[in-house]
Protein backbone atom coordinates (compact mmCIF):
# COMPACT_ATOMS: atom_id res chain seq x y z
CA UNK A 1 0.00 0.00 0.00
CA UNK A 2 1.39 3.43 -0.99
CA UNK A 3 2.31 5.91 1.68
CA UNK A 4 0.50 9.24 1.86
CA UNK A 5 2.28 12.58 1.71
CA UNK A 6 0.84 16.09 1.80
CA UNK A 7 3.08 18.83 0.37
CA UNK A 8 2.14 22.37 1.39
CA UNK A 9 3.13 25.37 -0.74
CA UNK A 10 2.16 29.00 -0.51
CA UNK A 11 4.53 31.29 -2.40
CA UNK A 12 6.69 31.48 -5.49
CA UNK A 13 9.90 30.01 -3.93
CA UNK A 14 7.95 26.96 -2.73
CA UNK A 15 6.75 26.06 -6.21
CA UNK A 16 10.30 25.67 -7.55
CA UNK A 17 11.15 23.38 -4.63
CA UNK A 18 7.96 21.31 -4.75
CA UNK A 19 8.02 20.66 -8.51
CA UNK A 20 11.05 18.33 -8.60
CA UNK A 21 9.90 16.49 -5.48
CA UNK A 22 6.43 15.90 -6.93
CA UNK A 23 8.14 14.55 -10.05
CA UNK A 24 10.41 12.24 -8.02
CA UNK A 25 7.43 10.98 -6.02
CA UNK A 26 5.50 10.23 -9.20
CA UNK A 27 8.50 8.41 -10.69
CA UNK A 28 9.06 6.34 -7.53
CA UNK A 29 5.42 5.16 -7.38
CA UNK A 30 5.78 4.55 -3.66
CA UNK A 31 3.64 7.42 -2.39
CA UNK A 32 0.36 9.15 -3.05
CA UNK A 33 1.05 12.89 -2.82
CA UNK A 34 -1.47 15.67 -2.27
CA UNK A 35 -0.41 19.22 -3.12
CA UNK A 36 -2.02 21.95 -1.00
CA UNK A 37 -1.64 25.58 -2.10
CA UNK A 38 -2.49 28.05 0.67
CA UNK A 39 -2.76 30.98 -1.74
CA UNK A 40 -0.16 33.25 -0.11
CA UNK A 41 0.91 34.28 -3.63
CA UNK A 42 -2.36 34.66 -5.48
CA UNK A 43 -1.42 36.96 -8.37
CA UNK A 44 -1.35 35.06 -11.69
CA UNK A 45 2.16 36.34 -12.40
CA UNK A 46 3.36 35.12 -9.00
CA UNK A 47 1.54 31.78 -8.89
CA UNK A 48 -0.34 30.33 -11.86
CA UNK A 49 2.39 30.95 -14.43
CA UNK A 50 4.85 29.08 -12.21
CA UNK A 51 2.62 26.02 -11.99
CA UNK A 52 2.32 26.00 -15.76
CA UNK A 53 6.00 26.49 -16.52
CA UNK A 54 7.25 24.07 -13.87
CA UNK A 55 4.91 21.32 -15.02
CA UNK A 56 3.25 21.21 -11.59
CA UNK A 57 -0.20 19.66 -11.66
CA UNK A 58 -3.04 21.77 -10.33
CA UNK A 59 -3.14 21.66 -6.51
CA UNK A 60 -5.48 19.10 -5.03
CA UNK A 61 -6.59 21.85 -2.64
CA UNK A 62 -6.42 25.63 -3.02
CA UNK A 63 -7.13 27.41 0.26
CA UNK A 64 -7.24 30.91 -1.30
CA UNK A 65 -5.87 32.59 1.83
CA UNK A 66 -4.05 35.83 1.10
CA UNK A 67 -4.04 39.39 2.33
CA UNK A 68 -4.29 40.49 5.94
CA UNK A 69 -1.39 40.79 8.34
CA UNK A 70 1.00 37.83 8.76
CA UNK A 71 -0.51 36.63 12.05
CA UNK A 72 -4.00 36.64 10.58
CA UNK A 73 -2.78 34.84 7.48
CA UNK A 74 -1.00 32.13 9.50
CA UNK A 75 -4.05 31.68 11.75
CA UNK A 76 -6.43 31.24 8.83
CA UNK A 77 -4.11 28.74 7.14
CA UNK A 78 -3.87 26.70 10.36
CA UNK A 79 -7.66 26.49 10.59
CA UNK A 80 -8.04 25.38 6.97
CA UNK A 81 -5.14 22.93 7.06
CA UNK A 82 -6.63 21.27 10.15
CA UNK A 83 -9.76 20.51 8.10
CA UNK A 84 -7.65 19.26 5.18
CA UNK A 85 -5.48 16.99 7.36
CA UNK A 86 -8.56 15.58 9.11
CA UNK A 87 -10.23 14.80 5.80
CA UNK A 88 -7.07 13.38 4.19
CA UNK A 89 -4.73 12.35 6.97
CA UNK A 90 -1.18 11.94 5.60
CA UNK A 91 1.66 9.79 6.87
CA UNK A 92 3.85 12.88 6.67
CA UNK A 93 3.49 16.60 5.95
CA UNK A 94 6.25 18.10 3.80
CA UNK A 95 6.99 21.84 3.89
CA UNK A 96 9.51 24.00 2.05
CA UNK A 97 11.62 27.03 2.89
CA UNK A 98 10.52 29.80 5.20
CA UNK A 99 7.28 31.46 4.04
CA UNK A 100 4.23 31.93 6.26
CA UNK A 101 2.53 28.87 4.76
CA UNK A 102 5.51 26.78 5.92
CA UNK A 103 5.15 27.95 9.51
CA UNK A 104 1.37 27.43 9.50
CA UNK A 105 1.67 23.90 8.14
CA UNK A 106 4.39 23.03 10.67
CA UNK A 107 2.27 24.20 13.61
CA UNK A 108 -0.81 22.37 12.32
CA UNK A 109 1.07 19.11 11.79
CA UNK A 110 2.58 19.37 15.26
CA UNK A 111 -0.76 19.99 16.98
CA UNK A 112 -2.32 17.07 15.08
CA UNK A 113 0.63 14.77 15.87
CA UNK A 114 1.50 14.31 12.22
CA UNK A 115 5.15 13.68 11.23
CA UNK A 116 6.75 16.70 9.57
CA UNK A 117 9.58 17.01 7.05
CA UNK A 118 11.23 20.37 6.30
CA UNK A 119 12.96 20.77 2.95
CA UNK A 120 15.68 23.47 3.09
CA UNK A 121 16.18 23.18 6.83
CA UNK A 122 18.92 24.72 8.96
CA UNK A 123 19.39 28.02 7.15
CA UNK A 124 20.03 30.98 9.46
CA UNK A 125 20.63 34.68 8.82
CA UNK A 126 20.96 35.32 12.60
CA UNK A 127 18.78 38.38 12.06
CA UNK A 128 15.62 38.15 14.15
CA UNK A 129 14.19 41.24 12.43
CA UNK A 130 13.53 39.05 9.38
CA UNK A 131 10.09 37.36 9.54
CA UNK A 132 11.52 34.43 7.57
CA UNK A 133 14.05 33.75 10.34
CA UNK A 134 11.26 33.14 12.84
CA UNK A 135 9.53 30.81 10.39
CA UNK A 136 12.72 28.83 9.78
CA UNK A 137 13.57 28.40 13.45
CA UNK A 138 10.09 27.33 14.56
CA UNK A 139 9.65 24.95 11.62
CA UNK A 140 13.01 23.30 12.29
CA UNK A 141 12.24 22.83 15.97
CA UNK A 142 8.96 21.08 15.09
CA UNK A 143 10.22 18.94 12.19
CA UNK A 144 10.95 15.23 12.49
CA UNK A 145 13.11 15.13 9.36
CA UNK A 146 15.29 18.12 8.48
CA UNK A 147 16.57 18.07 4.91
CA UNK A 148 19.51 20.48 4.72
CA UNK A 149 21.11 21.94 1.57
CA UNK A 150 24.65 22.58 2.86
CA UNK A 151 27.06 21.92 5.76
CA UNK A 152 26.25 25.21 7.50
CA UNK A 153 22.63 24.02 7.84
CA UNK A 154 23.80 20.88 9.66
CA UNK A 155 26.04 22.94 11.94
CA UNK A 156 23.29 25.41 12.82
CA UNK A 157 20.86 22.65 13.77
CA UNK A 158 23.39 20.73 15.84
CA UNK A 159 24.28 23.93 17.71
CA UNK A 160 20.58 24.45 18.45
CA UNK A 161 20.29 20.97 19.95
CA UNK A 162 18.59 19.09 17.12
CA UNK A 163 19.26 15.34 17.33
CA UNK A 164 21.80 14.31 14.65
CA UNK A 165 19.59 11.48 13.37
CA UNK A 166 16.93 14.01 12.36
CA UNK A 167 19.39 15.99 10.20
CA UNK A 168 19.80 14.75 6.62
CA UNK A 169 21.93 16.67 4.15
CA UNK A 170 20.45 16.13 0.69
CA UNK A 171 21.62 19.15 -1.33
CA UNK A 172 19.76 22.07 -2.81
CA UNK A 173 16.42 21.21 -4.39
CA UNK A 174 16.32 24.57 -6.22
CA UNK A 175 19.20 23.28 -8.33
CA UNK A 176 17.01 20.38 -9.49
CA UNK A 177 14.60 22.86 -11.10
CA UNK A 178 17.41 25.02 -12.45
CA UNK A 179 19.18 22.14 -14.17
CA UNK A 180 15.99 20.73 -15.61
CA UNK A 181 14.75 24.00 -17.07
CA UNK A 182 18.02 25.74 -17.97
CA UNK A 183 18.13 24.46 -21.60
CA UNK A 184 14.55 25.62 -22.25
CA UNK A 185 15.25 28.94 -20.53
CA UNK A 186 18.36 29.59 -22.62
CA UNK A 187 16.50 28.65 -25.81
CA UNK A 188 13.80 31.17 -24.86
CA UNK A 189 16.36 34.01 -25.18
CA UNK A 190 14.10 36.37 -23.22
CA UNK A 191 16.68 39.16 -23.43
CA UNK A 192 16.16 39.51 -27.19
CA UNK A 193 12.54 40.66 -26.91
CA UNK A 194 13.60 43.30 -24.40
CA UNK A 195 16.35 44.80 -26.53
CA UNK A 196 19.06 43.63 -24.11
CA UNK A 197 22.49 42.44 -25.22
CA UNK A 198 23.74 39.15 -23.69
CA UNK A 199 26.21 39.78 -20.89
CA UNK A 200 25.58 43.52 -20.96
CA UNK A 201 22.61 44.17 -18.65
CA UNK A 202 21.74 43.99 -14.98
CA UNK A 203 18.71 42.14 -13.57
CA UNK A 204 17.00 43.54 -10.46
CA UNK A 205 14.64 42.00 -7.89
CA UNK A 206 13.65 43.70 -4.63
CA UNK A 207 10.75 42.73 -2.39
CA UNK A 208 11.76 42.46 1.27
CA UNK A 209 9.86 44.76 3.67
CA UNK A 210 13.16 45.98 5.15
CA UNK A 211 14.07 47.30 1.70
CA UNK A 212 10.82 48.46 0.15
CA UNK A 213 8.55 49.49 3.04
CA UNK A 214 10.79 52.26 4.38
CA UNK A 215 10.53 55.22 1.95
CA UNK A 216 14.05 56.47 2.75
CA UNK A 217 15.66 53.05 2.22
CA UNK A 218 13.69 52.62 -0.99
CA UNK A 219 14.77 56.08 -2.15
CA UNK A 220 18.41 55.14 -1.60
CA UNK A 221 17.97 51.93 -3.58
CA UNK A 222 16.43 53.87 -6.44
CA UNK A 223 19.33 56.35 -6.36
CA UNK A 224 21.77 53.46 -6.67
CA UNK A 225 19.84 51.94 -9.58
CA UNK A 226 19.70 55.28 -11.39
CA UNK A 227 23.48 55.62 -10.99
CA UNK A 228 24.15 52.06 -12.21
CA UNK A 229 21.83 52.58 -15.18
CA UNK A 230 24.28 55.22 -16.42
CA UNK A 231 26.83 52.43 -16.92
CA UNK A 232 24.74 49.38 -17.82
CA UNK A 233 21.07 48.89 -18.82
CA UNK A 234 18.87 47.51 -16.06
CA UNK A 235 15.75 45.32 -16.28
CA UNK A 236 13.55 45.38 -13.18
CA UNK A 237 10.50 43.03 -13.04
CA UNK A 238 8.74 44.57 -10.05
CA UNK A 239 7.08 42.55 -7.29
CA UNK A 240 3.50 43.82 -6.60
CA UNK A 241 4.32 45.09 -3.09
CA UNK A 242 7.42 46.88 -4.39
CA UNK A 243 5.47 48.53 -7.21
CA UNK A 244 2.91 49.84 -4.75
CA UNK A 245 5.64 51.29 -2.53
CA UNK A 246 7.46 52.84 -5.50
CA UNK A 247 4.23 54.42 -6.66
CA UNK A 248 3.21 55.73 -3.23
CA UNK A 249 6.72 57.13 -2.65
CA UNK A 250 6.66 58.74 -6.13
CA UNK A 251 9.84 56.90 -7.12
CA UNK A 252 8.56 54.87 -10.05
CA UNK A 253 8.93 57.81 -12.44
CA UNK A 254 12.54 58.36 -11.35
CA UNK A 255 13.46 54.85 -12.45
CA UNK A 256 11.61 55.10 -15.74
CA UNK A 257 13.00 58.56 -16.51
CA UNK A 258 16.53 57.23 -15.95
CA UNK A 259 15.92 54.50 -18.54
CA UNK A 260 15.49 51.52 -16.22
CA UNK A 261 13.14 49.00 -17.84
CA UNK A 262 10.41 48.57 -15.21
CA UNK A 263 8.15 45.59 -15.91
CA UNK A 264 5.53 43.31 -14.37
CA UNK A 265 6.79 40.10 -12.67
CA UNK A 266 7.91 37.49 -15.18
CA UNK A 267 7.53 33.71 -15.12
CA UNK A 268 10.18 31.30 -13.93
CA UNK A 269 11.47 30.41 -17.39
CA UNK A 270 11.68 34.03 -18.48
CA UNK A 271 13.50 35.04 -15.32
CA UNK A 272 15.89 32.10 -15.52
CA UNK A 273 16.53 32.95 -19.17
CA UNK A 274 17.38 36.52 -18.23
CA UNK A 275 19.66 35.36 -15.40
CA UNK A 276 21.69 33.09 -17.68
CA UNK A 277 22.89 36.06 -19.76
CA UNK A 278 22.93 38.86 -17.18
CA UNK A 279 26.16 40.73 -16.41
CA UNK A 280 25.03 40.71 -12.79
CA UNK A 281 21.94 40.40 -10.58
CA UNK A 282 21.01 42.76 -7.73
CA UNK A 283 18.53 41.08 -5.40
CA UNK A 284 17.30 40.62 -1.84
CA UNK A 285 16.00 37.11 -2.58
CA UNK A 286 17.45 34.00 -1.01
CA UNK A 287 16.90 31.59 -3.88
CA UNK A 288 18.45 33.88 -6.47
CA UNK A 289 21.69 33.94 -4.47
CA UNK A 290 21.80 30.16 -5.00
CA UNK A 291 20.80 30.20 -8.64
CA UNK A 292 23.39 32.81 -9.59
CA UNK A 293 26.06 30.74 -7.83
CA UNK A 294 25.12 27.75 -10.00
CA UNK A 295 25.07 29.89 -13.15
CA UNK A 296 28.35 31.67 -12.38
CA UNK A 297 26.62 35.07 -12.55
CA UNK A 298 27.81 37.80 -10.13
CA UNK A 299 25.18 38.53 -7.49
CA UNK A 300 24.90 41.67 -5.36
CA UNK A 301 22.64 40.98 -2.38
CA UNK A 302 20.99 44.10 -0.96
CA UNK A 303 21.04 42.84 2.61
CA UNK A 304 23.36 43.00 5.60
CA UNK A 305 23.32 39.22 6.07
CA UNK A 306 22.39 35.99 4.33
CA UNK A 307 21.08 32.62 5.45
CA UNK A 308 22.99 31.14 2.52
CA UNK A 309 26.65 31.89 3.37
CA UNK A 310 27.85 29.10 1.08
CA UNK A 311 26.91 31.34 -1.88
CA UNK A 312 29.60 33.76 -0.67
CA UNK A 313 32.30 31.27 0.36
CA UNK A 314 31.87 29.01 -2.68
CA UNK A 315 29.84 31.07 -5.10
CA UNK A 316 29.42 34.39 -6.84
CA UNK A 317 27.50 36.28 -4.17
CA UNK A 318 28.53 39.39 -2.23
CA UNK A 319 26.58 41.30 0.43
CA UNK A 320 26.28 45.01 -0.35
CA UNK A 321 23.61 46.20 2.11
CA UNK A 322 20.74 48.48 1.16
CA UNK A 323 22.47 51.87 1.19
CA UNK A 324 23.59 53.53 -2.07
CA UNK A 325 27.26 53.72 -1.07
CA UNK A 326 27.54 50.00 -0.36
CA UNK A 327 25.66 48.99 -3.49
CA UNK A 328 27.74 51.21 -5.76
CA UNK A 329 30.97 50.05 -4.15
CA UNK A 330 29.92 46.42 -4.57
CA UNK A 331 28.98 47.10 -8.18
CA UNK A 332 32.40 48.64 -8.89
CA UNK A 333 34.20 45.73 -7.20
CA UNK A 334 32.09 43.25 -9.14
CA UNK A 335 33.02 44.88 -12.46
CA UNK A 336 36.71 44.67 -11.57
CA UNK A 337 36.62 41.09 -10.28
CA UNK A 338 37.15 37.90 -12.25
CA UNK A 339 34.20 35.54 -12.44
CA UNK A 340 33.96 32.64 -10.03
CA UNK A 341 31.85 29.55 -10.71
CA UNK A 342 30.94 27.66 -7.58
CA UNK A 343 29.19 24.32 -7.20
CA UNK A 344 28.78 23.25 -3.58
CA UNK A 345 28.64 19.56 -2.74
CA UNK A 346 25.36 17.76 -3.57
CA UNK A 347 24.07 20.68 -5.64
CA UNK A 348 23.81 18.23 -8.51
CA UNK A 349 20.14 18.12 -9.55
CA UNK A 350 19.38 14.90 -7.63
CA UNK A 351 18.16 16.30 -4.33
CA UNK A 352 14.50 15.38 -4.91
CA UNK A 353 15.47 11.78 -5.63
CA UNK A 354 17.42 11.61 -2.38
CA UNK A 355 14.49 13.04 -0.41
CA UNK A 356 12.01 10.59 -1.94
CA UNK A 357 14.32 7.68 -1.14
CA UNK A 358 14.76 8.77 2.48
CA UNK A 359 11.01 9.24 2.93
CA UNK A 360 10.45 5.72 1.61
CA UNK A 361 13.06 4.31 4.01
CA UNK A 362 11.51 6.13 6.97
CA UNK A 363 7.81 5.58 6.24
CA UNK A 364 7.39 2.37 4.26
Amino acid sequence: MAGKLTLVVGARPNFMKAAPLMEAIAAGKRFEARLVHTGQHFDANMSQVFFEQLGLSEPHVYLNIHGGNPAEQVGRVILELEKEFNANRPDMVVVFGDVNATLAAAVTANKMELPLAHVEAGLRSFDRSMPEEHNRIVTDMLADLLFTPSPDGDENLLREGVAPERILRVGNIMVDSLQRFRPAAEALAAWEGLGLAPGAYGLITLHRPSNVDDPEVLRGLVEALVEIQKQIPLFFPVHPRTREQLRSSQLLAALENAGVQVAEPVGYLQFLSLMTRARFVLTDSGGIQEETTMLGIPCLTARANTERPITISQGTNRLVGNQPEGILQGFAEMLAAKGQLGQPELWDGKTAERIESILADKLL
